[in-house]
């Protein structure tokens, strides 16, 4: 039978086997958080090597292959050890900190793979190596992009290797940020255009360019595409189009939406030009209209379920005064709580951005509605302890009106009209887990009458919370006197998908 094993983060591998520092850790998460544009340009898979602390020899740290080429590596090296000797090139990287090539290929099943190694410098030192790994059954004449894409990869490796990649200013913010194959133009140090991929060239011409990119400004052709009001300001357009910063902005039409991220490059030091990253986003955004408006269409729904409920009980309530029979009017008068408790939770989820609602706010609102109907003799103080946090609708809705009946039956039943107590006291106490909320719902009431069992009660609010808990929610209820002797206890437990 085989056996499944944790694949160890980079966390664990540099707190178990390294020396490396958290400014370290943080520079390798940022160059990891790269890497996919390095493996893509380079065609090449990239493994990032971790010197052992002992001096022993090197751990895989990370992992990437390339989606632009065959991959080198068949199966995952992350985790796996190598030993001083055994892969001399990364000994010498590391130690020599200087880039290094195999003469000749590997073989590895059958197959042969370039190696090249490149030593990760940070503040002046070498903290680890990468290895990319080429394979040459991929490999054929290239054509100018396979050229572009190559010699930006060089420039990249060389960054890395002198400390000047990753880098450690403004990250991009945007999920759909560009990867190489969705467009990649390389601009020089002045903001032209050296090359443009296929790709990149047919996003602008979706925004309306005729013709080539190549010699041209890229920050004036996109003025000269993109009106004013759909374009970021000066500032960030000449530096992410022009290459100079490392950041990514959005630009469009009202038809075609492109984001474009920059990454400088400088080898050696020196400002040399820029890999220009573009994606075309317009369904992207389109979707994403369609969504904000599918929301507001949901909350105006909500906002008007909860006015129509509130009109049912204002009906319900101006029927109940006009009814002389005291038990009409006390039915009434417990319809208009349950729709009441219902139309909380739509006003919620009418302000609400999603299907969520912070049930603790509703749960405040229901215990602070409890003195505002029926007259007991006594105030009805209600205290909430722990959060129910935030709850799907499908189970505020049906929790809200378990919770009414319980605290409603809690007064009526713990505290008859005509009870001496002044302060109806009612402590609602909430649990909550990864897998189950649980709810009781206590009083300091007379309690439980002798030989009260819930399967066989006859109680109209105790049978509608029995059903909502168990056959909406899949909980369960239980009714009991508190242990004191004093009051009765309700528990509601809730299974959390």
């Amino acid at each position: 039978m085989a056996t499944l094993a944790a694949v160890p983060t980079l966390n664990e591998l540099v707190l178990s086997h390294t020396d490396l520092d958290g400014a370290d850790v943080d520079w390798l998460q940022l160059l990891m958080a790269d890497w996919q544009i390095v493996a893509d340009l380079s065609f090449a898979d990239l493994v990032l090597w971790l010197p052992d602390r002992d001096g022993q020899g090197f751990w895989a740290g990370g992992q990437m292959r390339p989606t632009t080429g065959p991959t080198a590596y068949v199966d995952d090296v992350l985790g796996t050890f190598v030993p001083v000797g055994r892969r001399p090139l990364l000994d010498t990287s590391y130690t020599k900190g200087r880039l290094v090539r195999e003469g000749d290929p590997e073989w590895r099943d059958n197959v042969p793979v370039r190696v090249e190694v490149i030593p990760v410098r940070r503040a002046g030192r070498v903290i680890a190596v990468v290895a990319r790994n080429t394979n040459l059954l991929g490999v054929r004449t290239p054509s100018r992009l396979e050229l572009t894409y190559l010699q930006t990869a060089s420039d990249l490796t060389q960054m890395i290797a002198n400390g000047y990649f990753p880098s450690s200013g403004q990250r991009s913010d945007h999920a759909d940020t560009p990867r190489v194959g969705d467009g990649a133009v390389r601009v020089d140090a002045d903001g032209k255009v050296e090359y443009a991929s296929p790709n990149a060239l047919s996003a602008f011409r979706r925004l309306g360019l005729s013709g080539d990119l190549a010699g041209l400004s890229l920050a004036q052709v996109t003025r000269e595409l993109v009106p004013p009001r759909s374009r970021p300001d000066e500032e960030t357009l000449s530096a992410v189009l022009g290459g100079r910063a490392h950041r990514d902005t959005e630009i469009g039409t009202d038809l075609v939406v492109l984001i474009a991220r920059a990454i400088p490059l400088r080898p050696k030091g020196d400002h040399i030009g820029a890999l220009v990253l573009v994606r075309d986003v317009t369904d992207l955004r389109r979707r994403d209209r369609e969504l904000v408006t599918k929301d507001a269409t949901i909350r105006e729904i909500h906002h008007r379920v909860k006015n129509n409920l509130q009109t049912v009980a204002a009906l319900l309530r101006l029927q109940a005064r006009r009814i002389d029979s005291a038990e009409a009017k006390s039915a009434l008068e417990e319809a208009v709580r349950r729709v009441g408790s219902i139309a909380i939770v739509h006003e919620t989820l009418s302000q609400a951005g999603e299907e969520v609602v912070d049930f603790d706010e509703i749960a405040d609102r229901i215990g602070g509605a409890l003195g505002e109907v029926g007259a007991i003799g006594a105030a009805v103080r209600v205290r909430r302890q722990g959060s129910f946090g935030g709850l799907d609708a499908e189970v505020a809705t049906p929790l809200a009106m378990a919770l009414t009946e319980l605290l409603q039956n809690a007064v009526e039943h713990g505290y008859p009209e005509g009870a001496s107590a002044d302060v109806a006291r009612i402590v609602m106490a909430v649990r909550r887990t990864d897998a189950a909320l649980t709810v009781t719902v206590e009083d300091d009431g007379h309690g439980l009458p002798d030989g009260f069992d819930l399967a066989t009660s006859t109680n109209l609010g105790l049978s509608i919370v029995g059903t909502l808990v168990e056959s909406e929610l899949g909980g369960s209820l239980r009714l009991e006197n508190r242990p004191s002797g004093t009051g009765a206890r309700a528990e509601i437990r809730v299974p959390l998908r």
